[in-house]
């Protein structure tokens, strides 16, 4: 250490900085030793948190439990003031008639079916907690992740107005990937790679008041954007694919994979996508069959062209595996004015169905179909930001609301193919309706007709 009152040359100045230096390094020092203590007392603490848990809980049922197989309880479980258990309360007396021993008897077995039924329920509670993570975490781990997002592209209009908006890009895929021979849907060497066979827009505003989904025609015309081809057996993304105008929307996805619909729909749209959810042809049979089937109201025969006679009869039917996802596929139907938009009625009244069966008391209360639906819907899942925790946090905000009232649209089109084959968007209608869903207000379906103006007075 250098002496504040010798001499100050060269040397002494050289000497205080190394002083000082040493100094802040010291105090630097400290600071990061502090900081260590704290989070080591953070981490200690949490760490008990679980083994202080479940002391607790094991302190608690030993009082419930040990009382009834005659063990003693543990010393000092008993509260401040209480007699102990072993020793008799000399203010008590005992009974004196037949009647007050009855009336006792029967209060101890009262006391001791409560005694039981708490620990019941003790434990019920203690083992759901951890069969419910547990069953999270599993479910979670089933879902097949696949990049598909991009909540900050430039795209979107009106960031901050869609805040806490829901919605979801979802796809139903072709995909023949471990499809069987008898579902005849074909094999991955006849139809190789996988195309967007049903593309639909899910929204549900930030006030949950309503939910609407928009169905899109898989022939509709879009100009694909550049995107990075798409590799629908590893779920990986490879070169860039350049941009290509006048396609098929089908083909945005067997070309783009997840990401490339996503860009494009967010073009089209405005809309923030947060989440992004594709189902393959298996999974939407096995969501189907583990509710035991779903019930539409069928007009006409459904005579396909490629598949065949799909449903024979009229009135309400009980649709189930083959037959079901037959109904939603069809698109060369007999009598349908176009190939895209019988199908689409069908699907959304498909979809409405099964949404009312889902959440009917049916399915919530019957274990073995609600657990059978959710394996179907996880095992044949995939996409971006969909697992259980999105889907409960979903549910919880959509209580009350009546499956029944869920809105379906198909975003406006022409009516007809044009000579490439197309449906030819009719985008200031399109607009609209993305502007109403953007701002949560009335749809364009809702507003009254504007009145054509009054013929000229001759």
């Amino acid at each position: 250490m250098t002496d504040q009152l010798e001499p100050i040359d060269e040397s002494t100045r050289y000497r205080r900085k190394i002083d000082e230096t040493l100094a802040r390094f010291s105090a630097a020092h400290d600071e990061l030793a502090a900081e260590e203590r704290q989070r080591e007392e953070r981490r200690r603490r949490l760490a008990a948190r679980p083994v202080q848990l479940l002391e607790q809980t094991r302190t608690k049922l030993q009082r419930v439990v040990l009382p009834l197989v005659g063990d003693k309880e543990p010393e000092g479980a008993a509260e401040e003031g209480e007699a102990p258990a072993d020793e008799p309360d000399p203010t008590a007396k005992a009974p004196r008639t037949r009647l007050q021993e009855k009336k006792q008897r029967r209060s101890e077995r009262s006391v001791l079916v409560a005694r039981i039924a708490a620990a019941v329920l003790a434990g019920l509670v203690f083992l759901a907690t951890g069969v419910a993570w547990g069953a999270m975490t599993w479910f979670d781990g089933k879902f097949n992740q696949i990049a598909a997002l991009d909540e900050n592209s430039a795209d979107i209009r009106n960031a901050a107005g869609q805040t806490g908006d829901e919605n979801f890009l979802i796809v139903g895929s072709d995909i023949r990937e471990g499809a069987a021979a008898e579902e005849g849907v074909g094999d991955a060497d006849g139809v190789p790679g996988a195309r967007a066979d049903t593309v639909m827009i899910a929204h549900i505003p930030a006030n949950r008041k309503r939910a609407v989904v928009v169905s899109f025609p898989r022939d509709l015309e879009v100009d694909r954007p550049e995107c990075q081809r798409w590799d629908s057996a590893t779920g990986d993304y490879g070169e860039t694919a350049p941009a290509a105008g006048r396609v098929k929307l089908n083909s945005v996805y067997s070309v783009g994979g997840p990401r490339c619909l996503t860009k494009l729909v967010q073009q089209m749209s405005g809309m923030r996508m947060n989440h992004f959810v594709g189902l393959d042809f298996h999974g939407f049979k096995g969501m189907v069959d583990a509710v035991h089937g779903v019930q539409v109201h069928v007009e006409q025969p459904i005579d396909d062209e490629v598949l065949g006679m799909v449903v024979a009869e009229t009135g309400p039917v009980t649709l189930r595996g083959d037959q079901a996802l037959n109904y939603v596929r069809a698109r060369h139907v007999k009598g349908d004015p176009t190939s895209d938009y019988g199908r689409i009625k069908r699907q959304q009244e498909f979809l409405k169905a099964l949404l009312t069966k889902t959440m009917s008391r049916d399915v919530l209360f019957d274990p073995g179909k609600l657990t059978g639906f959710i394996n179907a819907f996880a095992a044949s899942t995939f996409g971006e930001n969909i697992g259980v925790q999105q889907m409960l946090t979903l549910a919880q905000s959509m209580r009350g609301m009546d499956p029944g009232t869920v809105r379906f649209e198909t975003i406006p089109t022409v009516g007809e193919a044009n000579k490439r084959g197309n449906e030819v968007l009719r985008k200031e209608k399109a607009a609209e309706l993305f502007r109403a869903l953007i701002e949560n207000s009335p749809l364009p379906s809702d507003r009254p007709p504007v009145p054509a103006s009054a013929a000229p007075v001759r």
